[in-house]
């Protein structure tokens, strides 16, 4: 039987969406406008104000920076974050986020793990009774 010499097109990724609107359509919106789009936590939030913090941290993505340490870990991710980087501090060092569409109206702080994963090793010799019988050597 010959071989299929067919080639495999790259899967087309669809258009990111949330709540009905592309992610041009939220950037240009303003915080009134996305306050019926967001979920509960992060509309309460937002109705309630952001501190002063917050507000600078959403300037300086207004402005275009990229790259802005914080440690803001209780900051809303908002459409003008979407595409760049920010350096949350997980209260040992600062880690780099890049912020994609997925992660629109979620905190910083969900995305710069604050504990280690742990990675338990064997037992060792006298930890259980089966143990009793292994060899040394």
């Amino acid at each position: 039987m010959a071989k299929k010499t067919q080639k495999r097109l790259p899967r087309r990724r669809e258009e990111f969406t949330y709540g009905g609107y592309r992610l041009e359509e939220l950037q240009k919106m303003t915080v009134s406008d996305l306050i019926p789009v967001m979920p509960a936590r992060a509309r309460r939030k937002v109705k309630r104000g952001l501190t002063r913090g917050e507000e600078n941290l959403l300037q300086q993505f207004r402005h275009g920076e990229s790259g802005v340490k914080t440690h803001l870990r209780d900051m809303i991710v908002m459409p003008e974050m979407v595409g760049r980087e920010v350096l949350v501090y997980n209260g040992k060092e600062f880690m780099k986020v890049e912020v994609q569409p997925e992660a629109l109206f979620h905190y910083l702080g969900e995305f710069a793990l604050t504990r280690k994963r742990v990675n338990h090793g064997s037992a060792g010799i006298g930890a259980t009774r089966s143990s009793k019988y292994v060899p040394l050597k």
